[in-house]
């Protein structure tokens, strides 16, 4: 009856695996701005939390959003933008809990979503996340900005634009704040560009959050979790010639020379030409050679 039981339980798993799986392919298929990026993050979340129940999580979410509306009722159709910017900090901040993990800022649990629901806190590409996908249930322009070493976003309401920084509770960043924060980064001599508030697509956000893990997976020596990562990204970024790379080198690292020389292959076949392809076409070339 045990055993019964197990491979119960070991078939439904597979089956929510299964799930997860196609969803996020069905995600890769669509355009970009047809993604659903909070639900996009939970999906690849539940790679990473086998059993994982994403209905409770999904709650969560509808419930912010809810709480949101009922903010945006109290505005009376006022467009002004700050005001707008208030709602979403006293439902994340003020209501829910929500901040920027500043203290264990390394911990993996920072960029995993179904965790940062649940601890309330992480990085700022997942506290981005959620900003945004309370914003655009409101109908309002928000998008990720691909500022230098921080993440921000950008509110757009009635043609006005905020810039708000998600990690330090959604605070307003005008021009002065952002060019301290800019010289904070990069240095003293470092001065604003147009190339700073270009905005960021879904699935550059989805890779942003995925990467996070994976390269502190790789300091850490765990090449199979971060291998799991790049899978996951597959699944929806599956024109991104730059993921077969990554899974070659890590199978590289691993030393499964035949799946890293199948995975550089076929980045070689869809990769544009440019210093990547040449410097990989050498790498794979030295991997037939020790192959023979």
């Amino acid at each position: 009856m045990m055993d019964d039981r197990k491979e119960t339980k070991s078939a439904q798993s597979r089956t929510a695996d299964e799930s997860v799986h196609a969803a996020l392919a069905h995600m890769g298929a669509l355009p970009d701005d047809e993604i659903d990026l909070a639900e996009a993050a939970l999906l690849l979340s539940a790679i990473d939390n086998p059993g994982a129940e994403l209905p409770k999580y999904r709650a969560i979410l509808v419930d912010l959003r809810g709480q949101l509306a009922e903010q945006v009722a109290k505005l009376d159709e006022d467009p002004e933008i700050g005001r707008r910017a208030a709602a979403l900090r006293a439902v994340l901040v003020d209501s829910a809990g929500f901040h920027g993990d500043m203290e264990t800022y390394e911990d993996l649990d920072n960029s995993d979503f179904i965790r940062v629901l649940d601890r309330r806190m992480g990085l700022p590409i997942a506290m981005g996340i959620l900003y945004i996908d309370l914003a655009r249930s409101q109908d309002w322009g928000m998008t990720g900005l691909d500022f230098p070493g921080h993440f921000l976003t950008r509110l757009e309401v009635g043609g006005e634009r905020m810039i708000l920084d998600p990690f330090h509770d959604g605070q307003d960043m005008p021009t002065p704040a952002l060019r301290l924060l800019l010289k904070a980064i990069l240095g003293p001599a470092a001065e604003l560009e147009r190339d700073h508030y270009q905005p960021v697509s879904n699935r550059a956000m989805l890779t942003r959050l995925r990467n996070n893990a994976k390269m502190r997976l790789l300091e850490k020596g765990d090449a199979p979790g971060a291998l799991s990562r790049v899978e996951s990204l597959r699944l929806i970024c599956p024109d991104d010639p730059t993921l077969w790379r990554e899974k070659g080198l890590i199978h590289l690292r691993l030393g499964d020379l035949p799946e890293a020389v199948a995975a550089l292959d076929h980045f070689l076949e869809i990769a544009p030409q440019g210093p990547d392809r040449q410097r990989v076409d050498l790498v794979v070339r030295e991997l037939r050679q020790r192959l023979r």
